[in-house]
């Protein structure tokens, strides 16, 4: 769906009839093409100084939308017909964004739903989101053999399924078969709701006292880490958000002011939710790795079936050495000859239920197998198959890293490739595949 922007220059007018109080900061657009930010601008300000204020009712969380759905019958009526998704902060905002995208697509004077604050400040948005989900076929063979294909393939999946669930829930409401789905001028597609899951994960805070939400004007500010993070988002004793200056800080007109999105994210989630990767990091800081039990194991579909845990592990940076963590892993290096054994057991209502034994004793959590291990005479093999096991799956990432490096070579001969894009999935294999080294030559110094 369409709809008209709006000028930035316009932001502080919209701030003041929303009683958004800015403090010696404005919002305006960055040098070299890096989007908005919030910048230094009427004096200078030193540490604890609140640079901004946005009152609780205009902060975007599922408490304020049921609010707003008090008084907006279209958004209600979708809610409810999501049922337990709109009970979710994601599913309510992503509900709620998709209905002030469609209000400000419609033209004339009757239009969708109750126009509100949010859906004016949704104009001053940037209308290209350079996240993966939005990447053509071309940029996004640049991921091949990273962290973030498997990733983000799974995410186009999930988005996909989500959009089906969401029109079969709203199929039956007059309005949303008229204006969403009908043959003739129903206009909702799959890429509307790409847009709404991109706006909600580039632009979403873990508020203090709210949890996720998304909060107008704070949501301006770009990323730093470390140290170069100039200012904090909090929540005031009335429940308002507030971007406050660090303590010790101190900053003059012209300079960006800055939060961070996370100091712990790795490379890949940085590309994967927010499009970039920051030019400071020297380390992809954590690789997800999938891990299959292989098809000969005859305890596979059992293992499979009382496995709470993702299928793999994660590689992350500790000091200057790699970790890991993954409780499947030990379940996958564990066999019937060891010990471990699935019994169908009858429940006191009659039905069936799969346990799980270690030398004849239940094991209540199977994610903390290992601890149990560790009591095992045999620890320093299982160990080994696992440390084994972890090395082959880096192993076997490394080469497909290796074989997909033609397609960055090629990249000039594949048309409609954005150089920024390149750039950043360049950053992250390069990233990767260092990490990836680091944990191999690691696993084998414990191997041997």
């Amino acid at each position: 769906m369409n709809s008209a922007s709006s000028p930035i220059g316009v932001l502080p007018t919209w701030a003041k009839l929303n009683n958004v109080i800015f403090n010696k900061v404005t919002v305006s657009p960055m040098p070299d093409d890096k989007g908005l930010g919030v910048i230094i601008s009427g004096g200078n300000v030193r540490g604890q100084d609140i640079l901004m204020t946005v009152p609780r009712d205009l902060i975007l969380s599922l408490e304020n939308i049921w609010i707003f759905a008090k008084s907006d019958h279209n958004l209600r009526e979708v809610l409810e017909s999501a049922g337990e998704y709109s009970r979710t902060a994601r599913g309510a905002i992503l509900i709620f964004l998709l209905l002030q995208l469609t209000h400000n697509a419609q033209s004339g004077l009757k239009k969708l739903g109750a126009a509100n604050p949010f859906s004016q400040y949704l104009n001053f948005l940037p209308a290209q989101i350079p996240l993966p989900t939005f990447w053509n076929a071309a940029e996004r063979a640049l991921l091949a053999g990273t962290s973030l294909e498997a990733a983000l393939n799974a995410k186009l999946k999930s988005l996909d399924r989500e959009f089906t669930m969401f029109q079969e829930s709203t199929a039956s409401i007059d309005w949303c078969q008229d204006v969403w789905w009908g043959p003739e001028i129903g206009n909702l597609s799959f890429d509307d709701w790409k847009q709404v899951d991109a706006l909600y994960r580039s632009r979403a805070l873990d508020l203090p006292g709210t949890g996720h939400s998304m909060v107008p004007c704070v949501d301006m500010a770009n990323h730093s880490s470390g140290d170069s993070t100039s200012a904090l988002y909090d929540t005031d004793s009335n429940g308002n958000a507030t971007l406050v200056l660090r303590d010790g800080k101190s900053m003059k007109d012209g300079e960006e002011v800055t939060i961070t999105y996370g100091d712990e994210k790795g490379a890949c989630e940085m590309l994967f939710s927010y499009g970039f990767i920051e030019e400071t990091m020297d380390s992809a800081r954590e690789i997800y790795l999938d891990l299959e039990i292989p098809n000969d194991d005859p305890l596979k579909l059992a293992k499979n079936a009382v496995s709470n845990s993702a299928p793999g592990f994660r590689l992350f940076s500790k000091g200057s050495s790699i970790a890991w963590e993954g409780p499947f892993v030990w379940l996958l290096c564990v066999n019937e000859e060891d010990g471990l054994e699935f019994r169908l057991l009858q429940t006191n209502d009659g039905e069936r239920e799969l346990k799980v034994f270690w030398n004849d004793v239940e094991m209540k959590e199977v994610s903390n197998f290992d601890s149990l291990l560790k009591l095992h005479p045999l620890w320093d093999i299982f160990s080994l198959r696992v440390i084994t096991t972890l090395q082959a799956r880096v192993e076997a990432q490394l080469l497909l890293l290796e074989r997909n490096k033609d397609a960055l070579g090629n990249e000039q001969s594949i048309e409609k490739v954005d150089t920024k894009i390149s750039h950043n999935a360049s950053r992250l294999r390069g990233l990767e595949e260092a990490m990836l080294l680091q944990a191999y030559r690691e696993f084998e110094d414990q191997v041997t």
